[in-house]
């Protein structure tokens, strides 16, 4: 690259910082959440301090570890779709995985997707979904076409730098900085108006909120910005606690319990899952100990008493509370991610209609989300969470509103559903459930040089300790996850299609509108692993084909 160019992947920290920015100037609650997160993540430093002898964690490298972001915006027009497209390859960011949002059941909508990141290590991520216009009868389709088609997202100069870039292989600095700010000032940009009232309301009406998100509105504004957190449980039971959805005991009670949880799950596979800047010399000079016996209640003492604080008091923010349970698997399998939110915002929002008229209203859409990733899935782990799933949500269908009533009972459901998963990296990889990165250890380096390795597969090395086994983490989306977010943010749950003929969606006719492949990620895990595999196998000698 030449030395004028800025670098891609710095300019992508620059753009989710600014982004950051921009979206805790909009919407407040969303800076307070940050602290609420930061607040969390502290005190569950402090217990892994407690159970790691050795760990610290300074402030600037748990902001670092805090700071990974997800955004999520909503396409109405496929030559829209494809300069975003264009817009984030000048990041690094490239597109992976398709996700059907019109086939996931109840909680259908009227989108397909992809999610544009990094391919390797990413830390920022943006699901992207493209209104399918088709969707609807013909009127309806023929009114939003007409409507999206009377705005520009992309100004002028956003497409110049775009091609400039392309052209070149990159932006200097100062052109980089330029097309941040056109992200930050119009493409993403929140501005609260909105044209064609009378369309709003019918496809609002007739259950199609997201669509009229969609067409309704001048620029892509991001709908949410996800951090992510460190244990997902203590973090909601302090989000429901500071917007006053909760009690002082009822927080106590769901705190204890969460933090007893985390206790036990906090392994050394957690640690290098959730500190990526940790060595492997540095993790393995990490003691254990044993927790003191009032070492929880002290935790949740101190963040109880930083949480009733004034200025973590988010009950005078406008809000809309905070979703009753957590998408994804239950809170002891580490597989995939979970996600929660605070529930959309209602937000003023000023139409102006072709005749002129203007409409001063309200609109919700945008909203909180949090997520906590863990291991990537093959395909056989990904069946099996399919199966788990499915029978965790029968398990809540037959008991309504346990989460409310009896949180350590609804917990309890939802792990007895996903039993069928092991608990543990080793057993994880060693059942073919999770992909991950092989390394050979100073020890089974030098029982290779003495030939006397006890075995020859990679994972009985591992636990004889002479290979270490590194969980592959999930970089991507769950779409029935990603459509349960989006049911009760918009407190509607599925729709169906008013077109004579239901259409399909493919991953080649979102390519084709992209003008690129999109990325297959389970080929890239198995990629990283296969890589692992074979240097290691070469490492200590073995036959590539034991």
């Amino acid at each position: 690259m030449p030395a004028a160019h800025a670098d891609k992947l710095e300019m992508q920290h620059r753009l989710f910082a600014e982004l950051s920015r921009m979206f805790g100037a909009e919407v407040p609650l969303y800076d307070k959440s940050l602290l609420v997160n930061r607040v969390v993540n502290e005190s569950v430093c402090g217990l892994i301090a407690r159970r790691w002898r050795g760990f610290a964690l300074a402030p600037e490298q748990l902001e670092k570890t805090s700071g990974e972001r997800h955004g999520a915006i909503r396409i109405g027009r496929p030559d829209e779709y494809r300069w975003i497209g264009r817009f984030f390859a000048q990041f690094a960011m490239e597109p992976h995985a398709f996700y059907d949002m019109t086939n996931v059941g109840a909680k259908s909508q009227p989108i397909i997707a992809t999610a544009f990141r990094s391919r390797r290590n990413p830390e920022h991520r943006v699901f992207t979904s493209l209104l399918m216009t088709d969707w609807f009868d013909p009127a309806t389709r023929a009114r939003i076409e007409a409507t999206l088609a009377t705005r520009q997202v992309f100004s002028p100069e956003a497409k110049r730098l775009i091609e400039q870039g392309e052209r070149d292989g990159g932006l200097g600095w100062a052109d980089a900085d330029a097309l941040i700010r056109e992200a930050t000032q119009r493409i993403f940009k929140w501005t609260g108006r909105a044209r064609d009232h009378d369309l709003y309301q019918e496809l609002s009406q007739a259950g199609f909120k997201i669509a009229a998100d969609i067409a309704c509105f001048e620029s892509h504004h991001l709908n949410h910005l996800t951090p992510n957190t460190l244990w997902m449980d203590a973090y909601t039971s302090a989000m429901k606690f500071c917007l006053g959805e909760m009690g002082e005991a009822g927080f106590r009670a769901h705190a204890t319990l969460a933090l007893e949880h985390f206790a036990a799950q906090c392994d050394r596979d957690y640690l290098r899952l959730h500190f990526k800047h940790l060595t492997a010399a540095e993790l393995a000079a990490f003691e254990p100990a044993p927790l003191p016996a009032d070492a929880i209640a002290a935790v949740v003492d101190a963040l109880t008493k930083r949480l009733k604080q004034d200025d973590l008091n988010l009950s005078r923010h406008k809000h809309s509370g905070f979703k009753d349970s957590t998408e994804g698997p239950a809170a002891d399998t580490p597989v995939l991610l979970r996600q929660d939110s605070y529930k959309a915002l209602t937000e003023p929002v000023r139409f102006t209609n072709a005749d002129g008229r203007t409409v001063d209203t309200s609109h919700t859409a945008r909203f909180g989300e949090i997520e906590q990733r863990f291991y990537a899935t093959t395909p056989k782990g990904r069946a099996l969470y399919d199966r788990c799933l499915a029978a965790a949500d029968a398990a809540k269908e037959r008991h309504p509103g346990l989460a409310k009533k009896d949180f350590a009972a609804y917990e309890r459901l939802a792990s007895e559903a996903f039993a069928p998963f092991p608990k543990q990296l080793i057993a994880l990889v060693e059942q073919g459930l999770v992909f991950a990165r092989f390394h050979a250890t100073d020890a089974g380096r030098a029982a290779a040089k003495a030939g006397r390795l006890p075995s020859q597969e990679l994972v009985a090395l591992a636990r004889a300790g002479h290979v270490a086994i590194e969980g592959l983490r999930y970089e991507d989306f769950l779409p029935i996850s990603a459509a349960g977010i989006f049911a009760s943010n918009l407190q509607q749950y599925g729709t169906q299609s008013t077109a004579h003929a239901k259409p399909t969606y493919t991953q080649a006719q979102l390519e084709t509108v992209l003008g690129r492949e999109i990325i297959d990620p389970n080929e890239t895990y198995a990629a990283l692993e296969a890589e692992s595999r074979a240097a290691t196998r070469r490492e200590l000698g073995i036959d590539a084909g034991s």
